[in-house]
């Protein structure tokens, strides 16, 4: 390995003499793990790279153009003809000065870069492997450039470390397609104790590092124990440092969120999607790419707009998140000029909007209609820093259920600061605009509250279903105790006359259920509204000769979707007892279909739940109800249908891929709450 700069050398010294801690696991105080995640919290806003090899190809392998940083098994090559692309990486026109640069102008406190993805290549100049960058024509350690680069620019540097290796001999398991790369002689253990003295060079050699981003935990050879384990070894290496849920297991899919139970890391990581109201009482970043690849793909040119992305920006930070951005250089090593536009109009904004993302925290608000809202806390007041998304035509800014006692309102980016007029209307805080919205993207209006914020929230109605056969119990409930729940079933809007909610009703037809929540006779609350519709249930069937359990037709090949099943050959077919996939003889490249009748005991609406890694296919009778096809984890989607007493066709078309395999169907009805649907209401017809 060459030698470091003198520079970088002093530095890491200083910070690790500074630092006089040692790390024990299992005994960081709540104050502790604050204060090592607070320059995190406060950023909101950082930069992915997703860099490697696989820039070389640019995402077109023979026909296809739609690779990017999977294309070795997407396009599945060998690994000596993928090898060859070490030969070609010779990015001369890389700077990482430039790069950093470019991130600090847009307003990203931090960038994680891929040290290795899952191909294996490593960015930086290891001992323990010659499958790295200074056995390209370029030489250079990348890592150690931009780690100086971010030193300069007081940027955090962070790692981007892939667990799942296609190119380590023991590495395990083996790609599917890999026919010419067998198990024998593979040690998972071997392999782990790699990754960690390669983490310790990463951890050792280039400074204090912001965060660890752990990816690939999801393959069967990764266990729970093995994730806790290697937490603990990076956070003994460096042990202020932050690293994410996906060191362990039981990540939920995408919406990257670890299930209860399983160890977490220090943050969730939601990917290409936010989540719809935050994780709250947990730290979490959405990590997406600006077009539809994470690697530079040359043909890719769908990006998304300036305003788009920051209003996304907007919305993780006032759901309490941060927003990880990515850019896929190319071979040469720049970022695409359609990156290099954004990025600059972003920072262009955050020059003078920055104040409403950094350091914020979320809304208090669950819901607001033209925008988003974030939140500061100050000596003895509150900053609300809204959104407006959508400038009103009125040039009133409606801000509904907020109680609070208000100081001043003005915009962001007026640097005389002119205050705007402020008014009570009803249940809400009116704010006069002026005619000339100051930002069509994401205009920033700030007002200023005296304490923390007070917000009545509109009352939540709720009931077992949308849709009712013949009645349905409705409930309304608030988030705090002084006001009254005033109600109406016709849609009209709720005022001081109108029925106080008691306790839960039924209704028999199709209503429209307004509430408001009042305090003297006034209303406090913005209005919530719903309507719940009548239906006619399916009627059920009677059918003679029925025997327990579902027919199946077992199918094999490879498909990205729920095949057509015409003209297919079957593989095998037979009984089975559940929508389960004992049936299956391998563990990829395989579909089935489940078809027979489902016994109803009672009338009424039910929800389905359908849960399958990868796509499937729900029938209920002649309905389509859930439309799960397509590559994807292990996640659920719902469907409710009405039915009648008695026995409905039922139909479930699943297909398998690759990576983990999982089917099951859950239900719910007028009767029961969720459970599993049981094998002895499952029928068939010989």
């Amino acid at each position: 390995m060459k030698t470091k700069s003198v520079l970088l050398c002093l530095l890491m010294l200083s910070s690790f003499a500074c630092q006089n801690v040692e790390y024990v696991p299992g005994e960081e105080t709540t104050a502790e793990r604050d204060s090592r995640m607070e320059w995190w919290r406060d950023a909101r806003f950082g930069m992915f790279i997703h860099w490697g090899l696989y820039a070389v190809p640019a995402g077109e392998w023979g026909e296809s153009k739609n690779h990017a940083e999977w294309i070795r098994t997407t396009a599945q090559i060998p690994l000596d003809t993928y090898d060859q692309f070490i030969d070609e990486f010779n990015p001369v026109k890389f700077d990482a000065d430039q790069w950093v640069k470019l991130a600090k102008e847009a307003g990203m406190k931090y960038i994680v870069i891929t040290s290795k993805h899952h191909d294996g290549f490593c960015l930086w100049d290891s001992k323990h492997t010659e499958f790295d960058v200074m056995s390209t024509p370029f030489k250079r350690d990348i890592m150690e450039e931009l780690s100086e680069a971010c030193e300069k620019e007081d940027i955090k540097m962070c790692w981007y470390h892939s667990i799942m290796d296609w190119h380590h001999p023991d590495y395990l398991p083996r790609r599917a397609w890999e026919k010419d790369r067998t198990e024998e002689g593979s040690d998972f253990d071997n392999y782990v104790g790699y990754m960690k003295k390669q983490l310790k060079e990463l951890l050792s050699h280039y400074g204090d590092i912001g965060v660890l981003w752990f990816d690939g935990e999801w393959e069967k050879t990764w266990t729970g124990n093995y994730g806790t384990d290697l937490y603990h070894y990076v956070r003994g290496l460096q042990p202020d440092i932050i690293i994410n849920n996906r060191v362990g297991v039981g990540r939920s899919g995408m919406a990257g969120l670890t299930e209860s139970g399983e160890f977490g890391g220090d943050f969730g990581t939601p990917e290409q999607q936010i989540p719809a109201t935050g994780l709250p009482g947990t730290d979490w970043e959405t990590c997406m790419t600006m077009n539809k690849h994470w690697g530079y793909n040359r043909v890719d040119k769908d990006f998304k707009s300036t305003k788009d992305l920051l209003q996304k920006l907007a919305d993780i930070a006032s759901k309490g998140g941060n927003f990880l951005l990515n850019v896929g250089p190319t071979a040469e090593g720049l970022f695409p000029q359609e990156s290099i536009d954004r990025l600059k109009a972003i920072g262009s904004w955050m020059d003078k909007n920055g104040e409403s993302i950094y350091g914020t925290t979320a809304s208090p608000f669950k819901h607001l209609e033209w925008g988003r809202c974030t939140q500061k806390a100050m000596e003895e007041s509150t900053r609300l820093y809204f959104h407006v998304f959508d400038w009103p035509e009125s040039q009133k800014l409606r801000i509904p259920g907020l109680g609070s006692e208000t100081i001043r309102a003005f915009i962001l980016a007026d640097p005389q600061q002119y205050e705007l007029k402020i008014t009570k209307e009803r249940d809400a805080i009116i704010i006069d605009l002026p005619d000339n919205c100051p930002d069509p993207d994401n205009a920033i209006v700030i007002l200023d509250i005296v304490g923390d914020p007070v917000i009545y929230e509109a009352p939540k109605i709720a009931a077992r279903t949308n849709t009712f056969t013949s009645e349905l119990q409705i409930s309304l409930n608030k988030t705090e105790d002084i006001s009254d729940i005033r109600y109406t079933r016709d849609g009209s809007l709720p005022n001081e006359s109108s029925q106080i909610y008691n306790g839960s009703f039924t209704i028999t037809e199709t209503a429209i259920i307004s509430a408001t929540c009042f305090v003297n006779n006034r209303p406090i609350s913005a209005t919530s509204s719903y309507k719940y519709e009548k239906v006619t249930p399916l009627p059920g069937r009677t059918v003679i000769g029925l025997k327990s359990g579902l027919k199946y037709n077992y199918y094999e090949g490879e498909w990205d979707k729920v095949p057509d099943y015409n003209g297919l050959t079957i593989k095998k077919q037979g009984v089975a007892d559940n929508f389960n996939l004992a049936t299956k003889e391998i563990e990829e490249n395989f579909s089935i279909d489940y078809q027979g009748f489902i016994d109803i005991e009672f009338e009424g609406v039910y929800t389905f739940y359908l849960t399958s890694d990868d796509g499937s296919i729900l029938y209920i009778g002649e309905t389509e109800l859930i439309n799960h096809d397509g590559l994807h984890n292990a996640t659920e989607l719902t469907g409710e249908i009405p039915l009648g007493k008695g026995l409905h066709s039922i139909r479930i078309s699943f297909f398998e891929k690759s990576g983990g395999n999982m089917l099951e169907l859950a239900w719910s009805g007028p009767q029961f709450d969720r459970q599993v649907v049981k094998s002895g209401i499952l029928q068939h017809l010989n």
